[in-house]
């Protein structure tokens, strides 16, 4: 395994090998799967969208449906996806083509799947499996290879959370709602934003700008997703960090910088919705010393929000001519669960 490893890390590993070696499973690794897709078939029987887990935790139905799934890619991907369109289903054609066409304008793509909550709190739902000890998600850890393998740069920000999940301050994710949490959110900024610097030659000087963590309160999503008869938790404190320039406005997008930001709720959480001056690009603009753009949507992060960026082109032609880097951040449960599938969409005209 080390081996095979290696062989990927140097590029070695044809991507016919990579997508023909099997993927084992440890016996907890399986029962952790089997336990998941046993609380599927019951939120499904239910009606429900949401489980209510150990110590207050809410989790999505979606994302337990994600992590009990084996190979969801290539020739499996119609017969698990969401998709309403088969052809659709396999995430992987999409985000290459999506890939080269920016490659060929001079853009670098960085994507960034935001890890399903259960395969960091893992223990909320299957008492005594240790993330630390196994992996949650191996499936979701080879699909991420095989994108690799075919040229994409993943950010997986899996072992960054779970080495921060017990953080003093606050958990990685809310309890109670389907997002990260403002801790989550400063620790995604931070490492995209060193993928960022290593990939941006050359920057303007920096802006400085003011960090401040305060306490808020929020209603998560998860609560009205609950079954009829499950008890409803009330609203959750979080420390959030909020940024302001030196003048104490917010941080606004750019639409000039080389940099835009786009995907589905986690690129506007905290700064269009929950509370505001602590979104992904707020945070962003502090790591950075500048503003991205952002492109971001209440739905879909997968086909609708590249639509989205190629309506941006087409209403500003010049718009992607200033652009070095595509960050594309989006939650890991919509490469099975997006019901319009993974079409190839064009960036400009």
């Amino acid at each position: 395994m080390k081996f095979f490893r290696l062989l990927l890390l140097l590029g070695l590993l044809p991507a016919f090998v990579l997508a023909e070696t099997p993927i084992s499973l440890s016996e907890s690794q399986q029962e952790f799967r089997s336990e998941l897709a046993t609380r599927v078939q019951t939120s499904e029987k239910e009606g429900a969208a949401a489980f209510a887990e150990t110590d207050g935790w809410l989790f999505l139905a979606g994302e337990f449906r994600l992590l009990s799934l084996g190979r969801f890619w290539g020739d499996e991907a119609p017969k698990v996806s969401r998709s309403r369109k088969p052809d659709l289903a396999d995430p992987i054609p999409a985000i290459v083509d999506f890939q080269k066409q920016l490659k060929a304008r001079g853009i670098d793509l960085l994507v960034v799947p935001v890890p399903p909550k259960a395969a960091i709190y893992p223990e909320k739902v299957s008492k005594g499996f240790d993330a630390g000890a196994a992996d949650p998600a191996p499936v979701l850890r080879r699909f991420y290879e095989e994108l690799r393998a075919a040229g994409i740069d993943v950010l997986d920000l899996s072992p960054l959370f779970i080495q921060n999940r017990h953080d003093k301050r606050a958990g990685v994710f809310c309890k109670t709602d389907s997002h990260w949490s403002g801790l989550g959110c400063v620790l995604a900024a931070q490492a995209i934003a060193e993928k960022i610097r290593a990939k941006l030659t050359s920057a303007a000087p920096g802006k400085d700008y003011v960090a401040q963590w305060k306490e808020t309160e929020i209603k998560g999503d998860l609560v009205g997703l609950l079954s009829p008869d499950a008890q409803r938790p009330g609203p959750e404190k979080i420390p959030v960090r909020r940024i302001s320039d030196k003048a104490g406005g917010g941080i606004e997008p750019d639409a000039s910088s080389p940099v835009v930001l786009m995907g589905d709720s986690h690129t506007l959480v905290f700064h269009d919705f929950l509370t505001e001056r602590a979104g992904l690009v707020d945070q962003l603009a502090q790591e950075l010393g500048f503003a991205p753009d952002l492109i971001g949507t209440r739905g879909s992060g997968a086909t609708p929000i590249r639509i989205s960026l190629y309506r941006r082109s087409l209403k500003d032609p010049g718009y992607l001519a200033k652009k070095k880097i595509v960050v594309w951040c989006f939650a890991a449960r919509e490469f099975t669960e997006a019901s319009e599938g993974w079409a190839k969409v064009p960036v400009a005209k």
